[in-house]
């Protein structure tokens, strides 16, 4: 069977399938326990709405960006897996990254060479092992994140969100410094990104816009791939750095 076929047969979507009703079980047992125990600590209705509102609309933008990478995917494993994958995991670069390697490891190089059906097979399961450290982790792990948190706060829990939010900055401060220091498209898109949220943090603020303080992400996102878009078209590059 040729490899593209393999990838888009009906056995791969009955099996990718199942993995996405799962998250989607996952999720609807999640909200349900969310929302049961809204009323215990104090929400009422309308803010579990608005706060549900806000989640949604602020998942937006980058989900914009994982529908653009899953495209590509799609083309390289096939609709099923790319579906599964990026409903499961939402990591574009990695995704690419682990299918990259899969492939290489059979000789074939991704959106290059031919896919065949043993490299296509390499890069299922690089993909799927090369993740499956994230869920022995957390699974082992998440019960004891609670006191591991009050242990580094000393029970100031002020301090605990401090803490969380210097994570988070951490983070995304990690990720994007490695685009800014490239100089070039993605580096330019950063920068816009950023800009760009300011601004809308500033104007939602400053005349008390609710709405807009729940799109800043996605706007912010949406405008800068907008701008950045025909520097990739053209080719264009910034100087780099000596």
């Amino acid at each position: 069977m040729d490899a593209m076929q393999l990838a888009n047969s009906l056995p791969m979507w009955l099996a990718c399938g199942t993995a996405v009703l799962l998250v989607v079980f996952q999720a609807v047992i999640f909200t349900k326990k969310a929302m049961d125990a809204a009323p215990k600590v104090g929400l009422t209705n309308d803010q579990v709405k608005r706060a549900m509102k806000s989640s949604a609309l602020t998942s937006l933008g980058p989900s914009v960006v994982i529908l653009s990478g899953m495209l590509s995917l799609l083309v390289s494993v096939g609709g099923p897996m790319a579906w599964m994958r990026l409903s499961f995991i939402g990591s574009v670069m990695f995704e690419s990254i682990a299918a990259g390697i899969g492939t290489a490891s059979a000789g074939v190089q991704l959106g290059v060479d031919e896919m065949t059906a043993f490299a296509f097979t390499m890069a299922v399961w690089t993909m799927i092992l090369g993740s499956i450290g994230w869920i022995i982790v957390s699974t082992l792990t998440a019960d004891k994140m609670e006191k591991v948190q009050n242990r580094m706060a000393g029970g100031n829990s002020a301090l605990v969100g401090v803490i969380s939010g210097a994570a988070m900055v951490g983070a995304f401060g990690g990720m994007v410094s490695q685009k800014l220091v490239a100089v070039d498209k993605s580096a330019l898109s950063c920068v816009l990104g950023g800009v760009f949220m300011a601004i809308l943090l500033y104007v939602s603020g400053k005349f008390k816009i609710s709405w807009l303080k729940e799109w800043n992400l996605t706007i912010a996102i949406l405008v800068a791939m907008i701008i950045t878009a025909p520097v990739s078209y053209t080719h264009l590059t910034l100087p780099t750095i000596a």
